[in-house]
């Protein structure tokens, strides 16, 4: 249980848990309102459900998803994501911290853009704020400690690095992330539906600007 309507199914990976995610969407179970994966979990929350036959449904769905992700392309993607289109986000490189970023990781600033455009991102979950994506497969290079002293404010649109993630700011905020660059692609928008550009399993290229 995770609160009086919640149940946190423990996926212990995060392939399961996109796996998990995208089948619940497509075949929601009666009463869940929400569904929020996150690297080892996903959180379903369902008020006034069976919580007895929730449960059971979703030891069910859980079997499945790990399934699932051992069988080949199941690694990264949901049903949902494989084979969908790549969301290219075109980004300037003229971030506070892209010279040091660069220092720390022995390279050139021109490297630094390589290898962060080089590969295709995933979105492993979003938290810390909504639209806040977590962006997995960064460049080993690339993987450096936040900031010691975090800034008060960091513009929307942002694009930063952190450890082993890539992220986009959708709104100002305060963070620690070291910022790379920008971008006026929008991910979050309460107008839209949904409100957030990406969601878990998304694939995602940073192209220079």
């Amino acid at each position: 249980m995770a609160g009086e309507h919640g149940l946190l199914v423990e996926t212990g990976s995060l392939a399961v848990s996109h796996r998990l995610d995208a089948v619940l969407r497509t075949a929601r179970p009666a009463g869940v309102v929400e569904i929020v994966p996150g690297p080892e979990t996903v959180l379903v929350v369902a008020p006034g459900a069976d919580q007895g036959l929730l449960r059971s449904r979703l030891d069910e769905l859980l079997g499945e998803a790990v399934l699932g992700s051992s069988e080949p392309g199941g690694a990264l993607f949901g049903p949902a994501g494989a084979g969908q289109e790549v969301v290219v986000i075109p980004v300037v490189y003229d971030g506070e911290d892209l010279d040091s970023v660069a220092e720390l990781a022995g390279m050139s600033v021109d490297d630094v853009i390589a290898r962060h455009t080089g590969r295709e991102l995933v979105v492993g979950w979003l938290g810390f704020a909504p639209g806040f994506a977590y962006l997995t497969g960064l460049d080993p290079a690339l993987h450096l400690p936040r900031l010691a002293t975090p800034r008060t404010s960091v513009p929307a649109g942002s694009v930063a690095i952190a450890g082993p993630y890539s992220a986009i700011y959708p709104t100002a905020s305060p963070g620690g992330w070291r910022l790379l660059g920008r971008t006026t692609t929008r991910i979050w928008d309460v107008d839209a539906e949904p409100p957030s550009l990406f969601r878990p399993g998304t694939r995602v290229r940073f192209e220079p600007a």
